[in-house]
């Protein structure tokens, strides 16, 4: 066959695995490893069908490409899967947490904070006025029974501050009394409704 002769068919040329290997980019190593899998066509002896061998070999890489594809498709949708329980999973958090701030059950941090240095500020309001409240009423006085007695009272006076709280005062605004029955299933109703809102 002359280099420039015009070739309409090559249905029946075979090459060696060099050559087949070059066309590909590949090595005579991968060529016949190809050869065992059955993709590329061996006619005799190192010698290939061209293009039965080209044929296959691109079928070969288009199915690849697409399986690929197809599992990169169901690791995106498992991953979908998986944010969208995760989010599911916050979104209840935020439920119960909300509900249970509604009872009462759960309290602000500011809340707690704002009552705490509150009661504190009067105990300690109480403890700094002690010397000067008990001061005029023991000056003059000798009773031991006496002066422990009264200093007795007067420091559990100041500490019945502490213990002296009422529970309400730690509610937040958003606490709401739950005294009828049956009421508490539709506030349940309405937080969910209210946090899907919140999501459009």
């Amino acid at each position: 066959m002359a280099e420039n002769e015009k070739v309409d068919d090559i249905s029946k040329i075979t090459v060696s695995a060099k050559v087949l290997g070059k066309i590909i980019g590949v090595g005579d190593r991968r060529i016949r490893g190809l050869a065992e899998e059955g993709i590329l066509t061996k006619v005799s002896s190192g010698r290939y069908n061209l293009q039965e061998s080209l044929h296959s070999y691109i079928l070969n890489l288009r199915v690849a490409n697409d399986a690929a594809k197809s599992q990169q498709d169901l690791e995106d949708e498992l991953d979908y899967g998986l944010e969208k329980a995760m989010h599911e999973r916050v979104k209840r958090h935020i439920t119960e947490l909300h509900y249970a701030l509604m009872k009462g059950n759960v309290h602000k941090s500011e809340d707690v904070e704002a009552v705490m240095t509150n009661m504190l500020t009067n105990f300690k309001t109480k403890i700094m006025n002690l010397p000067s409240k008990l001061t005029p009423l023991l000056v003059d006085r000798s009773d031991k029974k006496y002066i422990l007695e009264l200093l007795t009272n007067e420091f559990y006076e100041a500490l019945n501050e502490l213990s002296n709280y009422n529970a309400g005062d730690f509610y937040s605004d958003d606490y709401i009394d739950i005294t009828e029955e049956g009421k508490e299933e539709e506030m349940i109703f309405d937080v969910c409704e209210d946090d899907e809102d919140d999501e459009s």
